[in-house]
């Protein structure tokens, strides 16, 4: 074996990680928000967990990938700890597709073309060829990532046999044979192969390099066992290294994904132990071949799976053991690794948005029922930190999403997504500001024995339910991405307008006869002019909505105007609005 194998295996090596990385982020992209939606079902049905776990992984080719996701989702609270369980279970299993892609390599093809079109030296030139086509004619960005996608497998292909085919001259070398007897010892099998995986990050690139050496017939199923049980070790140290600065919980996720396979390992190497000393298997001393090593590999990861999985509780409880609470949480974070996917990164924000929306929520009514019935201290601190919450929400929200925006490639959907939770925050942000000062006019009316008329009373009473559901019937609209009812909100902005203006007119004559104080006249006019400023921002919320799922919306330089404006067709519910809240206009 000369310096030019040697380059072979490390540049094959190279191959296989590029290929592997390619294929990985271009299946992501091609899936799209379908990730998010199966990652969404994960709920305590472990069963379901397992599950979507494997069909993620087996979708992305990565279980590390999908484990530096569950970190993410645990760390930013779209995901429960012992949700994660069932997936990462899954993933173990999922992962273990791509060792018997790779076991093609060893099919005995003869003379027939068929089974000569299935070995990965000839399929992936054709996946190379097609995918290439794709990247240079299409137009479509979809069409470019499946280019992508199959370009990817090839080259991966294309790395497995380079280092298959820089493993042919070991078979005749006596120091490789004499380094290969050294596995025979099961714990440095382990070692090693935990050392190999951790070191490249794959154990898919170590299970790969593994069934290149078996092409040489040294390799028995005696040394395979212990170096593939090493690979799974190895393979969490990319977890390992995408928990550092997340919080405990994420922290979490990696130790039971530890635990997992060092308990499994331990397991099989007592029952590997018992074997040895107490049965003679000749098979275990016969040469393993690609197939097998691939064998192996699922069976490891299958037993794990259904000694372990009863135990899903027990494993959490381990987690918390190892990592105690003791940590200062943040309420809100996103987590910047997840835009690698930026599928799950976008609903992630979406996520955040809908977390912001509530908080917006709660502190309006807060305020406003504090106006009906009267100031109280809880619910006026719980509004001021409340707003600085949404406030927080805003800059993390903007931040992440003009990142992920500006350093990913995002398809059309998860683009349109992002805009339309930048344009909305702003809204969502200035409208709990006015809850805001709605609680300031209730504190600024006890402190200073501000009782209106009952005539001013009996307005707001009328005013603050039209309010209260224009901005629930908006975020109706934005949340669930339904925009069929958002043109109905554009009437009732207007009927609150028109009754804040009847409301303050009335004022005004209070004033004049006496009823009512200056001072009272301007709180009460801060009022109304909250009141109409939420109407407002309601409507820019509805609009947004509206704009990006109507078909029928007009161009993006004028939709905001033609939406806001009164139509013919709006006076049916104009009238119903005037009705319900006894509006006079």
């Amino acid at each position: 074996m000369d310096i030019f194998s040697f380059v072979t295996l490390f540049g094959g090596l190279a191959f296989f990680l590029y290929g592997m990385t390619l294929l990985s982020d271009s299946l992501k992209k091609t899936a799209g928000g379908r990730l998010e939606k199966l990652l969404n079902k994960a709920t305590d049905n472990k069963f379901k967990g397992l599950a979507i776990g494997a069909i993620i992984t087996i979708a992305i080719q990565s279980s590390s990938a999908m484990t530096v996701m569950l970190v993410g989702f645990v760390n930013s609270g779209i995901m429960e700890l012992p949700q994660t369980v069932g997936v990462i279970f899954g993933s173990d299993i999922g992962t273990t597709l791509t060792a018997w892609i790779l076991s093609m390599a060893g099919i005995d093809s003869g003379d027939s073309v068929f089974m000569k079109l299935l070995k990965p030296s000839v399929f992936s030139l054709i996946f190379a060829l097609i995918g290439v086509i794709l990247l240079m004619v299409s137009k479509k960005q979809r069409r470019k990532d499946v280019g992508t996608m199959l370009l990817g497998f090839s080259i991966l292909m294309q790395g497995m046999t380079m280092m298959s085919s820089s493993m042919e001259p070991l078979k005749e070398m006596e120091s490789f044979v004499s380094l290969m007897t050294a596995f025979k010892n099961p714990l440095l099998g382990v070692f090693s192969g935990a050392l190999v995986t951790g070191i490249i990050q794959s154990s898919a690139a170590s299970i790969g390099i593994l069934q290149s050496i078996s092409l040489t017939g040294h390799l028995t199923y005696r040394m395979a066992i212990p170096l593939v049980m090493g690979a799974n070790i190895g393979t969490c140290m990319t977890a390992v290294l995408s928990s550092i600065g997340v919080n405990r919980d994420a922290k979490r996720v990696t130790v039971i994904h530890v635990a997992i396979k060092v308990i499994g390992t331990i397991i099989w190497l007592i029952a590997y132990f018992i074997v040895n000393t107490f049965l003679n298997i000749s098979i275990l001393d016969n040469p393993v071949n690609i197939v097998g090593v691939a064998a192996i590999h699922s069976i490891f990861n299958i037993v794990n799976t259904i000694l372990l999985f009863p135990f899903n509780k027990l494993l959490v409880k381990i987690a918390h053991i190892v990592v105690k609470e003791t940590e200062d949480e943040q309420e809100f974070k996103l987590d910047e690794r997840l835009m690698l996917t930026p599928a799950i990164a976008v609903g992630e924000c979406h996520n955040m948005m809908i977390k912001m929306v509530k908080k917006a929520r709660n502190g309006l009514d807060k305020a406003m029922n504090m106006l009906i019935e009267g100031y109280n201290t809880p619910d006026f601190d719980y509004i001021k930190k409340n707003e600085k919450k949404v406030d927080g929400y805003e800059d993390i929200l903007g931040s992440y999403l003009m990142k992920l925006t500006t350093t990913q490639h995002l398809s059309l959907e998860d683009k349109n997504r992002s805009s339309r939770i930048l344009q909305a925050i702003g809204e969502v942000e200035r409208i709990a500001d006015h809850a805001n000062y709605l609680s300031d006019s209730a504190e600024e009316i006890t402190s200073k024995h501000l009782d209106f008329s009952e005539e001013a009373t009996n307005e707001l009473k009328r005013i603050i339910p039209a309010v209260q559901d224009i901005y629930t019937m908006a975020m109706e609209c934005y949340l669930s991405d339904n925009a069929e009812n958002a043109e109905d909100i554009a009437p009732l902005r207007i009927v609150i307008s028109e009754m804040c203006d009847q409301f303050k007119s009335n004022h005004v004559e209070r004033l004049a006869n006496g009823v009512c104080t200056t001072e009272q006249g301007f709180v009460f006019n801060d009022i109304l002019y909250s009141c109409v400023r939420i109407a407002e921002h309601s409507l820019n919320i509805a609009a947004i909505a509206y704009r990006f799922k109507s078909a029928s919306a007009p161009a993006p330089d004028t939709y905001m105007h033609d939406f806001k404006r009164r139509k013919d067709k709006d006076e049916v519910k104009y009238k119903e609005y005037v009705e319900k809240y006894k509006a006079i206009v």
